[in-house]
């Protein structure tokens, strides 16, 4: 082997990891065809048709269920390791799914969703510190990106899987990713930084080796780069050993590791970015695909209209991993918001046209080009790259905590975003709604401009040292 390493062992942990992340993807999928037939006069609940605010609860608790998700699975990151954080993830995502078909009222569906959505705070937690700790500089955005595609993958597979069967085969057949999940993710090892963090330096050292393909190659013979990363584990085991004791130096963070300036700021920049993730609307409005395109007067049926939609959010997230190693992150991010106020700024006209009596229903399209363009715009740049910033941002040291944080408001604003929708349509229209999430858009865009950094290729180092 070249001394200079591989990366093929990289992809195949980003692949591996991310087979969750599909499954997590058919939950957020699944109410879509699944609440035509449980709010049918024929509904297989007990209890009859779902009721509005049923649907309301089952859709949102899988909010709920990933505020405890990142709560539970950012502690067990550090208590156990990365890696088996992630394998115990696999449990509340095939039990979520299990409950589903034996359900026989809202309550069971309610918590069926919670659990799953448990494993779906887990995936968006700790998948990304994962990849941070065992990425090369040069193909960490790539690798970061897998996470939101597999995720609109799953999305798409549940769509597509509730148009041919009912929603009880539908969760048969995606419980299955469970353990081909954990078919998969077993061999892997943990991460190098994870194993230098608590003196594990040997096998860290055989972690980073299998990681970079060098597994055979002595250390003199390794390039500059893979010796520097090297040092930087060794370094590690030192000012671990050199501090006071036992294991609160490996996960004990404080206040005070906060107060620094830097980490301040990438806190605060890792805030904006999580906050204008949800503040921009677009994952609120997709919970409402069927009426926005209903208001443009198509005839494209709902399953189907969920289908191309789901399409559109794939293809979005798929150009963000072909680009953002090319672009960088922040480009990606700055014409993602742009685009995505553009966007809903041709569906608020629209709208705000029908309310004055316009004759416009020769442009019924431009609703529907509106939010099939904002929705790609959003997979490219806003709903995608957030999470690949803020693992990239923060100090190792607080890095868990600081990711468990930010997932946790960012939970809080989606719960309450898919909640409080109805009520913005009902006072403000659905002009002013979108009117409203478009401002929130053009906000993010001068956010990003002014405060976020490009981390395109840089260690985390580096990109501290430019905030």
């Amino acid at each position: 082997m070249s001394s200079a390493g591989g990366s093929k062992y990289q992809y195949l942990a980003a692949l591996s990891v991310n087979i969750i992340s599909i499954s997590y993807g058919a939950f957020c999928g699944w109410p879509s065809s699944s609440f035509l037939e449980l709010t049918a006069e024929d509904s297989p609940l007990d209890t009859g048709p779902l009721t509005s605010r049923d649907q309301g609860w089952v859709a949102s608790n899988i909010c709920l269920g990933g505020l405890f998700g990142t709560l539970l699975f950012t502690w067990l990151a550090d208590k156990i390791g990365r890696k088996w954080c992630l394998m115990w993830m696999a449990l509340p995502n095939l039990l979520g799914w299990v409950i589903i078909p034996f359900a026989r009222n809202p309550m069971h569906l309610i918590i069926a969703r919670f659990i799953g959505g448990a494993a779906g705070g887990g995936c968006f937690t700790v998948i990304p510190i994962y990849i941070a700790e065992l990425a090369s500089d040069n193909i960490r955005g790539t690798l970061g990106v897998f996470l939101v595609l597999t995720c609109n993958a799953g999305v798409v597979l549940a769509f597509v899987l509730g148009y041919y069967f009912n929603y009880a085969q539908v969760s048969w057949i995606v419980s299955s990713l469970s353990f081909v999940f954990v078919g998969c993710f077993w061999f892997m090892p943990e991460t190098p930084q994870h194993l230098a963090k608590i003196n594990k330096i040997e096998e860290a050292e055989r972690s980073l080796r299998y990681y970079r393909n060098i597994k055979t190659n002595p250390a003199k013979e390794l390039s500059e780069e893979l010796q520097l990363e090297l040092q930087k584990l060794r370094t590690t085991e030192k000012s671990d050993a050199d501090a006071d004791g036992d294991d609160n130096e490996a996960t004990g963070v404080t206040w005070a590791d906060f107060a620094e300036g830097k980490t301040r700021k990438a806190f605060l920049i890792g805030f904006g970015l999580i906050s204008f993730n949800q503040l921009c609307g677009c994952f609120a409005m997709l919970n409402y695909t069927a009426e926005i395109f209903k208001q443009a007067g198509s005839s494209i049926e709902p399953t189907m209209a969920a289908i191309i939609v789901g399409f559109i959010q794939l293809l979005g997230t798929y150009t963000s991993t072909v680009l953002v190693e090319r672009l960088g992150r922040k480009l990606l991010l700055l014409v993602s918001a742009v685009g995505i106020g553009l966007g809903q700024s041709a569906m608020g006209i629209y709208s705000y046209f029908q309310v004055l009596g316009w004759h416009v229903s020769t442009f019924s399209w431009v609703p529907i080009a509106g939010f099939s363009f904002m929705l790609f715009l959003a997979a490219v740049g806003l709903l995608s790259l957030p999470f690949l910033v803020i693992s990239e941002i923060m100090p190792q040291k607080i890095r868990s905590t600081a990711i468990m944080l930010l997932m946790s408001v960012l939970w809080l604003i989606s719960t309450c975003a898919i909640k409080l929708i109805p009520a913005f349509i009902e006072s403000l229209g659905m002009h002013g709604t979108v009117f409203m999430f478009a401002s929130l858009s053009f906000s993010a865009a001068v956010f990003i401009a002014v405060f976020v950094p490009e981390t395109k290729g840089k260690s985390v180092e580096a990109i501290l040292a430019s905030l």
